[in-house]
C-alpha cells in the first residue's frame, strides 16, 4: 500500500481535497486499499479552510510515498518546521506535488529551484518574481520535472491526481475514475489553464449547455439542430442567440472546440494522428 499525505494549513483552499475522492475511488475500482491516505498539519487537530470549515488532521510524521501540499486562497510564509519537513520530503518521497498555490510551499521549501512548474495563473507571476531560479509556466494544466509535480488552481488538482494514478496504475484506471468523478477526461498537463469554453463566455446556461454537449460529442458531426436541442430553443433562436453571447457562429465555436482538443491529444503524446482526428470530428 502506498501512503500518499496531504497537508494543510488554516486558510487552505477545499477544492484541493477533491484529490482525495480521486484516490479513494482507485482504492475501490481496484478493490483493495491500494493507496492509504492521511490528511497531516503542523501540529495536527483541526484545521480550518477559507471557507472556515475544520478538518481534523494528524500531526506531520514520516514522509510518505506521495506528498501533496494543499495551496491557499493567499500563499503564506512557512514555518520553519514544515519547511524543513517538506525539503526533507523532497529527498525522501517517491512524489511531492504542490497543488494551486501550494506550488509556492514547495519553492520556499527549495524543491522547485531549477526546474519548470506551474501555479494558479493569478499568482504564476508573484511566484516568478519571488523565485527566480524556476521557470514558471502560467498556462498549463500541471507539470511534472523529476518526482516534483504543481498543479495550476482550483480543478486542476484532480488532472494532477489522475496523472499520478495513471503511472501507478495505468490509463485504463485513470480513465475509469474520471468518469466516476464525471470529468470529460483527464487533461493532459500540457493543456492551457484557459479553455475554449471559458474563452467564449456564454451568459446563459442554455448556451453553456450547448457547448458542454458539442464538447463531449466532438467525434461526431455536430448540427446546429442538434445543439439547439441541448439548449431546449429552436434552431432559427440559437443561432442568433449563441451569436450574441458568443461573438461567433456555433461553426465556428465547434471548431475551436475541435482544435483545442485536437492540440491537447497531440500535446499528450500518446495517441496517433488517426485517433486524434477520429476523437476529435476531423474526419471525412
Amino acid at each position: 500500500m502506498r501512503q500518499v499525505g496531504f497537508i494543510l494549513e488554516d486558510g487552505f483552499q477545499v477544492m484541493g481535497l477533491a484529490a482525495l475522492s480521486a484516490f479513494e475511488f482507485a482504492n475501490t475500482d481496484l478493490g483493495r486499499e491500494a493507496y492509504g491516505l492521511r490528511v497531516m498539519s503542523e501540529r495536527g487537530g483541526t484545521v480550518r479552510s477559507s471557507l472556515r470549515i475544520g478538518i481534523e488532521t494528524v500531526p506531520l510524521a514520516d514522509a510518505p510515498d506521495t506528498l501533496m501540499v494543499v495551496g491557499e486562497l493567499q500563499p503564506r510564509p512557512l514555518s520553519p518546521g514544515l519547511r524543513a519537513y517538506i525539503a526533507e520530503a523532497g529527498r525522501t518521497s517517491r512524489r511531492v506535488a504542490g497543488l494551486c498555490t501550494g506550488a509556492f510551499a514547495l519553492a520556499e521549501a527549495g524543491l522547485l529551484d531549477g526546474r519548470v512548474a506551474t501555479t494558479h495563473w493569478a499568482h504564476a507571476r508573484d511566484m516568478q518574481e519571488r523565485f527566480p531560479l524556476i521557470r514558471v509556466d502560467d498556462d498549463r494544466i500541471f507539470v511534472a520535472d523529476g518526482n516534483v509535480w504543481t498543479s495550476a488552481g482550483m480543478s486542476a488538482a484532480i488532472d494532477l491526481t489522475l496523472a499520478l494514478i495513471e503511472d501507478d496504475h495505468g490509463a485504463e484506471l485513470s480513465r475509469a475514475i474520471a468518469r466516476k468523478l464525471v470529468v470529460y477526461h483527464r487533461r493532459p498537463g500540457g493543456q492551457s489553464q484557459f479553455s475554449a469554453l471559458l474563452e467564449l463566455e456564454p451568459r446563459s446556461d442554455r448556451i453553456r449547455r450547448a457547448l458542454v454537449y458539442a464538447k463531449e460529442n466532438l467525434r461526431r458531426p455536430l448540427t446546429v439542430e442538434e445543439m439547439a436541442e441541448a439548449a431546449r430553443v429552436s434552431p432559427r433562436q440559437f443561432s442568433r442567440v449563441f451569436r450574441e453571447e458568443t461573438g461567433q457562429s456555433p461553426a465556428k465555436a465547434v471548431e475551436r472546440l475541435r482544435l483545442e482538443a485536437a492540440k491537447a491529444m497531440l500535446e499528450d503524446g500518446r495517441h496517433s494522428l488517426d485517433v486524434v482526428a477520429r476523437d476529435t470530428g476531423f474526419t471525412d
